[in-house]
């Protein structure tokens, strides 16, 4: 999502939204968040699983250093111990191998995706060993920019609904989703605000 669209789906959102309205006074619109569709996010998202986005980063740059260029066929050629050496954990070696395979034989068609609907895009990700449903939704968002997502089963997306709404209950994902339906076709854009605001307005 870029600035456009950002500010076209806050003003949308202002609109139908009070408390959208007032938290904007206070934190401003978010900043965009974009990532390339292919390989190298997927593999990306793998490695930033469960663990912190500094941690994340440093095994990624020492993966990256390892390659002249990550792509499917240079990690399924590379040592899975030089993997494990770099940062990664073994089950998601296994994962990130698992991704290249699907890539390079046809299951995942990454080039086809773009004409497909968000739920078939979602299927034909967790299909794969290591992709849940919140992983599929980031991949929707962020890299294939689709405008009416909402990863419900995140928890600083529900917390922040949460102080958003002055609700002190802890929503579930089916809650969370059921409040901001009427969000409807910005979603995406109203998820990226709930992370802008759980995180406070940048430096």
């Amino acid at each position: 999502m870029d600035k456009r669209i950002i500010k076209k789906g806050m003003e949308a959102l202002i609109e139908i939204d009070g408390d959208v309205a007032n938290a904007v006074e206070i934190v401003g619109f978010p900043v965009p968040r974009l990532r390339p569709t292919g390989f190298k996010t997927l593999f990306a998202i793998i490695v930033s699983q469960q663990i912190s986005t500094d941690a994340a980063n440093a095994i990624h740059k020492r993966v990256i250093g390892l390659l002249d260029e990550l792509s499917p066929e240079s990690l399924l050629g590379m040592d899975p111990e030089a993997l494990r050496n770099a940062g990664m954990s073994y089950r998601k070696i296994e994962y990130a191998r698992g991704l290249a395979e699907a890539i390079i034989d046809g299951r995942l068609d990454l080039k086809g995706m773009s004409k497909k609907a968000n739920s078939e895009i979602i299927t034909d990700i967790t299909a794969l060993h290591g992709f849940g449903q919140w992983s599929a939704e980031i991949y929707l968002m962020f890299s294939l920019r689709r405008r009416d997502v909402f990863p419900a089963g995140d928890l600083a997306l529900r917390l922040s609904l949460g102080t958003l709404k002055g609700l002190d209950v802890k929503l579930t994902p089916k809650q969370a989703s059921n409040l901001v339906e009427h969000w409807s076709p910005w979603r995406s854009v109203g998820s990226l605000f709930l992370w802008h605001l759980y995180r406070g307005a940048p430096a």
